[in-house]
């Protein structure tokens, strides 16, 4: 028989035998760590919606995932404050720009914007506009539970052994005027809509890319034995504004995040892909693991 550079590989480098016979409970080798993970490891934790789930895990196997904002009260008063979610209260970061901007603030490369949203007599932070029910009580709360924030973020950096990022959306609202990226659509959860001021941008692979490096590149800057590892969210876009349908938008977006996240994994010996997203949405596990 012909000798070719697929006579020798294993069973798990083909379809048919790694993926359409076996049973998907017992496929294994889908993730070959570039660093172990030891339970005394210090693991931030941000991102998207399914960030949560990880940290979670993280934490009911006895890891040591690092909560840098301490949370009050009782379990249900920290949960509805979104307490504990993430490392700290940033509530869901979606984007990688989001990302390079929380960075930024926390380590004074950019000014905090003094920048809030006004609903009668209560405050919304519009870069984490869901953190506090009802909103603020007053502007100085509001401008104080942030400064709260960017100080745990700063912890984060400076004590985190390994910090966990969940690429969530490309699609995301930008302020015209000032170039921030706001956390959701003004307007949805709060604050209004300018369609003057409002804008919709849909981030490329060189845009998502770029912004990731950035934010690597800063946090690595102040604690060089920061390792990184990266998933991708299986969770579908609630929406689209971007004139596709929501499945051939979802498809998109998610591609150019996994490609990024694949292509970081490969440039830097210290950024490892965990595959989160193949395991849920892959066809060999039949969608068993959605909600």
């Amino acid at each position: 028989m012909t000798q070719n550079p697929y006579s020798s590989l294993p069973d798990s480098a083909f379809w048919r035998t790694g993926a359409a016979l076996a049973d998907p409970m017992d496929i294994r080798g889908l993730w070959h760590p570039k660093a172990d993970i030891a339970k005394t490891t210090r693991i931030v934790t941000a991102g998207s919606c399914f960030a949560q789930h990880i940290g979670r895990a993280f934490r009911e196997r006895g890891y040591a995932w690092f909560d840098a904002e301490a949370a009050p009260g009782t379990p249900e008063v920290q949960r509805a404050f979104h307490y504990g979610t993430f490392s700290f209260r940033t509530g869901n970061i979606y984007t990688t720009q989001m990302l390079l901007q929380w960075v930024r603030w926390a380590t004074g490369l950019s000014p905090v914007p003094d920048l809030f949203w006004q609903e009668g007599e209560r405050f919304f932070d519009p870069f984490r506009p869901a953190v506090e029910p009802g909103g603020f009580a007053s502007l100085s709360e509001a401008r104080a539970s942030r400064q709260a924030t960017l100080a745990a973020i700063r912890q984060a950096i400076r004590r985190g052994q390994l910090f966990v990022f969940t690429l969530g959306l490309t699609e995301c609202w930008r302020d015209a005027e000032t170039g921030l990226e706001y956390a959701v659509c003004p307007g949805t959860v709060a604050g209004s809509f300018d369609p003057d001021r409002h804008r919709f941008h849909n981030m490329t692979y060189p845009e998502v890319m770029t912004a990731l490096k950035k934010a690597i590149t800063i946090l690595r800057r102040i604690n060089r034995n920061m390792r990184f590892l990266l998933t991708v969210s299986p969770v579908p876009l609630t929406a689209t504004a971007g004139g596709q349908h929501v499945i051939t938008a979802t498809t998109q977006s998610k591609s150019v995040l996994r490609a990024v996240a694949g292509e970081m994994a490969a440039q830097h010996d210290y950024v490892d892909y965990f595959p989160s997203y193949e395991i849920i949405t892959s066809p060999v596990y039949g969608g068993r693991f959605y909600a």
